[in-house]
């Protein structure tokens, strides 16, 4: 059963780009297309097996592994991230394939070269569903100033910096994922000013950043599902407080793209929220931008429902443009 699902999978994403080429896409989205507790990412070279299961299996695992190896000889090493773990460690993930020093360094999107570490954090450092939000940045952040409030490893400031953007200011707590966001500059040619890169709390950077009237024609808000720091306390499921905390960071005319990734957030509910903060007329919903399909699964072999219908969008990961004007019409100098 598994074998025909992970074939069917593999043959629906043939005209996807040659993944020898160093890029990144979801290989099988187990909770569209058959097995809800897996899901399998390519990154180069590098198949990462994410495992959702409360007590995984080894030998599915085994199995898995084996098959897509079949598929794909050209696999030179994998990782396995069983996500349920209590052990921080092991959900960062272990190298089941190949050795660590196999694991790609590097992936390439649309032209633009991303640093990689497959075992920074719990995730992979670099989000796939994302896609489409990094093309639009690159297609329309030139020569903007921009932010990039919760940056992690700073992809969507990469792409809106090989706009190229005027200039891109990234903030996250981690220090360790800002450098991998530097990293993927030096990649790329981009000079790197120590200005651009802040590390710090999201309340107080931001608060600074008001106090200093500072403004951007486009900001990023991209939460965690939660968080609690010295400032405050994040949620997705308050999204509302977090955009008019960076509201006014943004330009006449200037872009705030919000996105929510909570399962349990339906697309309606965040609609309704976002048509909440429209109706002074000072900002209106532009567009929304659909996660990619590969990432989404192509079978529809649901076999259970999202925690939370996503529709209007098309996954979980619920992204809006919005546009706002300012009663003072300002914009960066």
């Amino acid at each position: 059963m598994i074998a025909s699902l992970i074939d069917a999978a593999i043959d629906a994403r043939a005209a996807l780009p040659d993944p020898r080429h160093e890029t990144a896409f979801r290989l099988f989205n187990g909770f569209t297309e058959g097995v809800p507790a897996l899901a399998l990412d390519i990154y180069a070279r590098a198949l990462v097996v994410h495992d959702y299961a409360d007590s995984p299996d080894e030998s599915l695992v085994a199995l898995v592994l084996k098959l897509v190896c079949a598929r794909c000889p050209w696999i030179t090493s994998a990782v396995l991230k069983p996500r349920q773990s209590g052990d921080a460690d092991i959900r960062r993930g272990q190298v089941i394939f190949g050795s660590e020093a196999d694991l790609p360094r590097k992936i390439r999107e649309n032209g633009v070269t991303y640093s990689l570490n497959l075992l920074l954090n719990r995730d992979t450092s670099f989000y796939i569903d994302t896609r489409g939000l990094r093309a639009w940045a690159k297609e329309n952040l030139a020569h903007k100033r921009v932010l990039n409030t919760f940056a992690c490893t700073g992809s969507l400031g990469v792409a809106a910096r090989a706009a190229p953007g005027k200039q891109v200011v990234s903030t996250d707590l981690n220090r360790r994922f800002l450098m991998q966001a530097k990293d993927s500059y030096s990649l790329n040619g981009f000079p790197i000013q120590r200005t651009d890169f802040i590390a710090g709390d999201f309340f107080q950077v931001t608060a600074r950043l008001k106090r200093n009237k500072e403004l951007f024609d486009c900001v990023f808000l991209d939460p965690p599902i939660f968080a609690a720091t010295a400032g405050g306390s994040i949620g997705q499921k308050s999204m509302k407080s977090l955009i008019n905390k960076v509201r006014p960071l943004v330009a006449h005319e200037g872009a705030l793209v919000v996105v929510n990734n909570a399962l349990f957030v339906s697309g309606k509910e965040y609609v309704e929220m976002i048509e909440g903060l429209c109706v002074d007329g000072y900002m209106n919903l532009e567009r929304t931008i659909d996660v990619p399909q590969d990432f989404v699964g192509y079978t529809n072999a649901h076999v259970t429902s999202w925690p939370a219908n996503p529709e209007p969008f098309n996954h979980p990961t619920k992204i809006a443009v919005l546009r706002l004007n300012r009663k003072d019409f300002k914009k960066p100098l």
